[in-house]
């Protein structure tokens, strides 16, 4: 089978690629590589904006993924402009250019941000979707874009991700579990601006699990799935994580406790991708922390650019 992922060289695509290999299938990765290329050099490789693509670029692709797109809030909210070129109308784009050259289905990475808050409520995916900010916003357009091509010969699978988290060759430490991380050891504090609302996590180990799952269902399905590893509250993760430090790397970190307003506060449901797709994350926070220690020499020099997306957004001049 052959697959083209968009913006395949980015955080989660750096991990699932390697998975993908090893069951066989011939990856090509379309990206602009913004964040530089830490992929097997077996792939192939287009560098190129996802709107200059043409249908025949596509034609031959069995499968297309977008992982594109500006990840999370500040980068949005930093250019609201391009967050909606980039993550509503870019997979719309390719959505239709994967139609019209016979792909015979689309997987689309969105987000958990669409529901906004919740009010303590667990949500799946019937629930209303209603964020007010310019990336939950803008995930939600570019899922609902895709999601209506579908039919009997285009299958179209939208993930609403939780919080990935974990270690990646193409690192970040701009992501709620992985910031925590680095803030512990770099200056053996966690500040917690809100303990009591709650995020989706989920491993980047599960995230490549549910592509993995995704691109090998029934060519029948089609569907919106929620995605994470667990449901935590900000307040638990900053507990998590200093125990962790604690347990892994005998560091001892305080935490501060703020009771700042977060309009963002969301709990999600897994059944359906369970039930449907035979998605059974394997791993939670404690596991997130152990993986992170493990890769600690990896990205050690905290203050690299290259691991803040919107570091790097600043620098390109976008």
């Amino acid at each position: 089978m052959k697959i083209l992922i968009a913006g395949g060289a980015g955080y989660i695509g750096s991990v699932l690629i390697p998975k993908l290999l090893e069951r066989g299938y011939e990856i090509s990765v379309i990206d602009l590589f913004w964040f530089g290329n830490h992929l097997p050099k077996e792939i192939g490789i287009v560098h190129k904006d996802i709107f200059d693509l043409q249908v025949d670029d596509v034609r031959g692709f069995d499968q297309v993924i977008f992982l594109g797109g500006l990840s999370n809030d500040p980068m949005a909210e930093f250019a609201p402009s391009k967050n909606f070129i980039y993550n509503a109308a870019a997979p719309a784009f390719l959505g239709y250019v994967a139609k019209k050259a016979g792909v015979k289905r689309f997987i689309y990475a969105g987000s958990c941000s669409v529901y906004g808050y919740t009010v303590n409520e667990l949500y799946d995916e019937t629930q209303p979707a209603v964020s007010n900010y310019p990336y939950g916003i803008s995930k939600l357009q570019g899922e609902q874009a895709v999601m209506q091509m579908q039919d009997n010969n285009f299958s179209v699978i939208a993930f609403r991700q939780g919080t990935v988290s974990g270690y990646s060759p193409r690192m970040r430490l701009d992501l709620v579990v992985n910031t925590m991380f680095k803030s512990a050891i770099a200056d053996k504090v966690i500040t917690v601006n809100n303990p009591a609302i709650w995020r989706p996590i989920l491993s980047i180990q599960d995230a490549a699990s549910a592509y993995i799952r995704a691109i090998e269902a029934n060519d029948a399905i089609s569907g919106i799935f929620n995605i994470a590893s667990g449901n935590y509250t900000v307040g638990e993760l900053g507990d998590l994580v200093r125990s962790g430090l604690k347990t892994h790397l005998q560091v001892d970190v305080r935490l501060q406790i703020k009771h700042i307003q977060d309009f963002r506060n969301y709990k999600v449901s897994i059944d359906k991708a369970r039930k449907v797709l035979s998605f059974h994350p394997k791993h939670d926070v404690e596991s997130i922390i152990k993986d992170l220690v493990e890769n600690l020499s990896n990205f050690k020099d905290f203050d690299n650019p290259a691991y803040y997306n919107i570091q790097v957004f600043k620098s390109l001049g976008k």
